[in-house]
C-alpha cells in the first residue's frame, strides 16, 4: 500500500511514501465538521451516497487511501466502505459504535444495558463484517474546565469484560477513553487503540506504554477550536498545552501514536483534518527527522488491522 499526504502545493518528505504515511486513523464521515444537525439529518432516513462521495473525493485529493471511521448508527461508514476502493482508499470501520445506556455514545453508538446485550451487539459487528469493535468507556470533553469531562466513564470491570468479550470473537477494540483513570483501565484491560485520551497523568501515560495500544490521540479536536470564539480560547490553549506536553512525554515512554484527527467533528474537516494533524504534530516536534518514522510505524500497527479476504 502506497500514500502520499498533500500539504498545501506539496507532498511532503516524498512524492510516494509507503506503509500509508498517513492515513486517517479516526474519522466519523457521518459528520462534517461545521453542523452537526444538517449532517444527521443528511443521512438520518438512509446514507446520502452523494454526501458519501464528497467527502471520499476530498480524501483522494488529500492523497489519502487508509482511513479508519469510528462507526455510526446511520450506515453512512458501511457504505463508505463499500465505495471507498473506487477512490483508492482502503477502509475500516467498527459499522456502529458501542455504549453502556446511560452513558456517553449515543452520537455515532447503540446501548446495550448488560454485559450479555453487548455480546449481541459484538456478534452483530462481526456478522455485518465490521472490521473492529469500538467501544466507549468515557465522557467527552466539557471545554470548560481545562480537565472537564462530561463523566468520568465506566467501572472497571465493566472495561474488562467489554475487552475480552470482543477479543474472544476475534476483533480488536477500539476505545474512546479520556481521563487518567479511564485510560489505566482501558490500558489495563486490553485495548487495541486508545482514542483521545485527553487529561492524562504519568501513571496512565506508563500504563499505556505497558500495553502496547496504539494512541490516537486526535489533537486538531482541540487544536483547530483556537481561536474560533465557541469556547474559551485560554481554557483550550491550557488543554492543548497539556495535550502537547503528554504526547511528548508519551513518545519518551515507548507509546506508538497514530495520525487521526476525528475529522468530522467541529472544524475538523475531511480530507484537511489529517493534514490538520500532522502540523499538531509538527508543533509538538518541530524539525524531528525521526518524527515521520515513528507515526508511520505506529500507523502500520493499526494496518494489521486489516483481515485478509479468502
Amino acid at each position: 500500500m502506497t500514500a502520499g499526504l498533500c500539504i498545501g502545493n506539496r507532498l511532503f518528505q516524498q512524492e510516494i511514501l509507503e506503509i500509508g504515511m498517513f492515513g486517517e486513523c479516526h474519522a466519523h464521515l457521518f459528520m462534517n465538521g461545521y453542523d452537526y444537525h444538517a449532517a444527521v439529518r443528511a443521512h438520518r432516513d438512509h446514507p446520502d451516497e452523494g454526501v458519501i462521495r464528497k467527502e471520499l473525493e476530498a480524501y483522494r485529493d488529500a492523497g489519502v487511501t487508509f482511513i479508519r471511521d469510528g462507526g455510526d448508527h446511520y450506515g453512512v461508514s458501511d457504505l463508505a466502505r463499500e465505495l471507498a476502493p473506487e477512490y483508492g482508499i482502503r477502509y475500516l470501520t467498527p459499522i456502529f459504535g458501542i455504549f453502556r445506556e446511560g452513558h456517553y455514545g449515543r452520537v455515532v453508538g447503540r446501548p446495550f444495558s448488560n454485559l450479555r446485550e453487548y455480546a449481541q451487539l459484538v456478534s452483530e459487528v462481526k456478522e455485518k463484517g465490521g472490521d473492529f469493535v469500538k467501544i466507549m468507556t468515557s465522557g467527552i470533553m466539557t471545554f470548560e474546565t481545562p480537565d472537564g469531562l462530561s463523566e468520568e466513564g465506566l467501572e472497571r470491570e465493566d472495561v474488562r469484560e467489554m475487552v475480552h468479550i470482543a477479543h474472544e470473537s476475534g476483533m480488536k477494540v477500539m476505545s474512546h477513553t479520556n481521563g487518567s483513570r479511564g485510560v489505566i483501565d482501558a490500558a489495563e484491560a486490553g485495548v487495541d487503540s486508545l482514542e483521545h485520551g485527553n487529561f492524562q497523568n504519568e501513571e496512565s501515560l506508563e500504563a499505556l506504554a505497558e500495553s502496547g495500544a496504539v494512541w490516537v490521540p486526535t489533537c486538531s479536536t482541540v487544536r483547530n477550536l483556537i481561536g474560533s470564539g465557541r469556547f474559551s480560547d485560554a481554557v483550550l490553549t491550557e488543554i492543548w498545552s497539556g495535550l502537547r506536553k503528554n504526547i511528548r512525554r508519551g513518545r519518551e515512554l515507548g507509546i506508538p501514536v497514530a495520525l487521526g484527527s476525528d475529522a468530522g467533528a467541529y472544524r475538523v474537516l475531511h480530507g484537511q483534518g489529517i493534514r490538520d494533524e500532522y502540523r499538531a504534530f509538527q508543533d509538538i516536534f518541530p524539525d524531528d527527522p525521526e518524527l515521520d518514522e515513528w507515526l508511520a510505524q505506529s500507523e502500520k500497527r493499526i494496518h494489521q488491522w486489516i483481515k485478509k479476504k479468502n
